[in-house]
């Protein structure tokens, strides 16, 4: 195997001997033209020295992201007559809505046309979208579809699950609700407007993460009575807030949990399972732990188990809150 180059052989991060930019993006033809070409990129990746943007855009690791940073990004591989949708719109507004396979290969980047032609290139989703001068902006170089349009777009377009993560990831940051429901119905007639309509209307900036999102969808999903409260903060003797669980239902003290395998260590396992013991034993609480295959899985089960968790809450209530008495006397 050959050897790597010098300016790259046993260095931490890059530095001026590099042949590409350290300091800013630069495309995969840059890279090209400078010596660095596909499987020194590759190799260079998987050490940590460079990390992709967007499709054939790449930055030294020691760059950090920003938003001047991903429009920087974008704008090397986007024409000019093209205006940035979707998935990759909100990548630049600072939502997580790409794809879960993103943390494998990058997506590609959601570009349409104003003129109406279609950009066909590798790596490229286009087409032709009806666009109103109000739902573009235009950011540095590039001309990207407003936070309130994204998030519309995103809402109709994207599985239900996806959809609502997006939607209240925008809602996070700082889209407003009342604004984003009145604004549903100018698309009524497109695509997917019955799903943005009722996602809107549940939408919810308290979720913290796509999980977190779509198992609150299915909850609502599951036919639970109770309306399902995010960030639900549970109090010690002190007064003082002590643990949040993601949704749950204060009246019957049922709460639901999403665990990503991918950033759970085993400490983390251990810091659960005695979290998960306090709320069970010193406030009464009934919780369900829900993995990745629950919530996105073919079997979709997190609603069922959503559904018989709350109902064994409530009719357990009363039996949990005698014993809890008891054990304080």
């Amino acid at each position: 195997m050959p050897l790597m180059p010098p300016w790259c052989r046993d260095v931490v991060l890059l530095d001026a001997r590099a042949p590409v930019p350290i300091d800013r993006p630069f495309t995969a033809r840059d890279a090209d033209a400078c010596g660095v070409p596909a499987a020194l990129r590759h190799k260079l990746v998987a050490r940590g020295l460079l990390r992709p943007l967007v499709r054939g855009v790449y930055v030294a690791s020691q760059v950090p992201d920003s938003f001047r940073l991903r429009v920087a990004a974008v704008a090397l591989v986007t024409p000019p007559h093209v205006v940035v949708v979707d998935r990759t719109a909100a990548w630049i507004h600072g939502v997580d809505a790409l794809p879960r396979t993103a943390i494998r290969a990058m997506p590609a980047l959601d570009l349409y046309s104003r003129d109406g032609s279609r950009v066909r290139r590798a790596g490229v989703a286009s087409g032709i979208r009806e666009l109103r001068p109000r739902d573009v902006e235009q950011l540095g170089p590039l001309a990207v579809t407003t936070a309130l349009r994204t998030a519309c777009d995103l809402g109709r377009l994207l599985w239900r699950y996806d959809a609502l993560a997006a939607v209240d990831g925008f809602l996070r940051h700082g889209v407003d609700r009342d604004e984003l429901v009145h604004e549903v119905e100018r698309f009524k007639g497109f695509r997917g407007v019955v799903q943005l309509r009722h996602l809107a209307a549940i939408s919810d900036a308290g979720a913290e993460s796509p999980p977190e999102s779509a198992l609150r969808l299915h909850w609502h999903e599951s036919g639970i009575p109770a309306w399902p409260e995010t960030q639900v903060w549970v109090h010690g003797d002190d007064g003082a807030p002590r643990y949040r669980i993601d949704v749950g239902d204060r009246e019957v003290r049922f709460g639901a949990e999403y665990y990503g395998e991918e950033f759970h260590t085993e400490a983390d396992r251990v810091a659960d399972e005695r979290r998960l013991a306090w709320l069970s034993r010193e406030r009464c609480w009934h919780m369900e732990v829900f993995m990745r295959e629950d919530v996105y899985g073919a079997e979709l089960a997190a609603g069922h188990r959503l559904r018989h968790g709350y109902e064994q809450a409530r009719a357990s209530l009363g039996m949990r809150q005698t014993t809890y008495v008891d054990l304080a006397r």
